[in-house]
């Protein structure tokens, strides 16, 4: 999934074209040849340079030997092995930090979930305490101080779970997308 995401792609690519200016350089220790071929009409006079016989073509080999530049050549080619071997560290460096980037996510939303649970069993119990102190006050047993009390700590708490579930989501969201996002 890893090898989707746009950063590994990217170092992928550079990769390859590293790999790719090694054969270019390496090409250019190779003699070169160039053919030419010319197709064409001549005459000396404007009203004949349609008739018969006035064809007229020509072919040109060359051969170009690198001779001098054999220094230059292999800087090229030790230049372009150079920027290979950066490359290949930069797309090392690349899933490294794509791997814990997704641990990271991973273990904050094992974390998140822990957390939302047991925010989500405070409240329940907050929940139950708040009722008892109403049914209190109702009954005459307790003053209003005590429900205004229960009712404070069990809004805090429905907050932390708001926090929590919210904090949750946006861990989704970075999972989805250190993880290279959707096919």
């Amino acid at each position: 999934m890893l090898l989707r995401r746009p950063d590994i792609l990217a170092a992928e690519h550079q990769l390859r074209s590293a790999n790719a200016s090694i054969g270019a350089a390496r090409a250019a220790y190779f003699p070169r040849i160039t053919l030419t071929v010319g197709l064409g009409s001549a005459s000396s006079e404007l009203s004949a340079l349609l008739g018969a016989g006035t064809g007229l073509w020509s072919f040109a080999p060359q051969l170009v030997q690198p001779l001098f530049n054999a220094g230059s050549t292999k800087a090229k080619v030790k230049a372009s092995m150079v920027d290979r071997d950066i490359a290949v560290a930069r797309y090392e460096k690349g899933i490294q930090q794509a791997f814990a980037e997704v641990s990271n996510a991973l273990t904050l939303r094992q974390t998140l979930v822990s957390q939302r649970e047991a925010q989500e069993a405070l409240v329940k119990s907050l929940d139950q305490t708040y009722r008892l102190y109403d049914a209190r006050y109702k009954a005459g047993i307790d003053s209003y101080l005590g429900v205004l009390v229960a009712q404070r700590a069990l809004f805090v708490a429905q907050q932390g779970l708001v926090t929590v579930r919210l904090a949750e989501q946006a861990n989704l969201v970075t999972l989805y997308k250190v993880l290279g996002g959707g096919v």
